[in-house]
């Protein structure tokens, strides 16, 4: 790959898949709201809590146990045929690749800019604001030649014109207001 060349990295949440092993899912998200964001150094149950994530994030994946897995991977061949750019999906949670892994690898191909989106359109969640930013810091540190860009907040108008088409396509063409 060109020096040059601009990759984008969709930033998708992630869900569970759902023949993952209740018991150790329900052990899972026990462990989750307590180690999310704290410090596991030297806890047992951390350790535990990582070996969980790592055998969730890393559990084989198919349309029929992870459709929203599919269709971000679906979304992300159609974002790259809409910008002519090579997308790497990532994942906040759950599910492989990390975010942090996918932003490593768009750095790694040779990509002079990384642009980050996700599809989560509006301000105010925790994914957005916080852990997709914090994602990007920490790759800007690792790859200092490489420019990232994060492509979000979305303009509110932006966001509403785009459900608007959607509301009308729904109603065969027609605005709602006219209908």
């Amino acid at each position: 790959m060109t020096n040059h060349k601009t990759l984008i990295v969709l930033a998708m949440h992630g869900v569970p898949p759902s023949d993952f092993p209740r018991q150790e899912l329900a052990e899972f998200f026990v462990m989750h709201s307590r180690f999310e964001h704290a410090s596991m150094s030297g806890d047992p149950a951390g350790t535990r809590y990582l070996e969980l994530e790592k055998k969730l994030r890393d559990w084989p994946r198919t349309k029929d146990n992870d459709p929203y897995h599919a269709a971000s991977f679906e979304l992300g061949r159609e974002l790259g045929k809409a910008t002519g750019c090579h997308v790497v999906v990532g994942f906040n949670e759950f599910c492989a690749p990390s975010l942090d892994d996918a932003l490593d690898h768009a750095a790694g191909s040779g990509a002079r800019r990384v642009v980050v989106v996700t599809p989560m359109m509006t301000q105010g969640g925790e994914h957005s604001e916080r852990d997709i930013p914090g994602a990007v810091e920490r790759a800007r540190a690792h790859h200092l030649g490489v420019e990232f860009v994060y492509a979000w907040p979305f303009s509110v108008p932006d966001v509403a014109r785009f459900l608007a088409e959607q509301v009308a396509r729904s109603l065969g063409g027609q605005s709602p207001g006219r209908a």
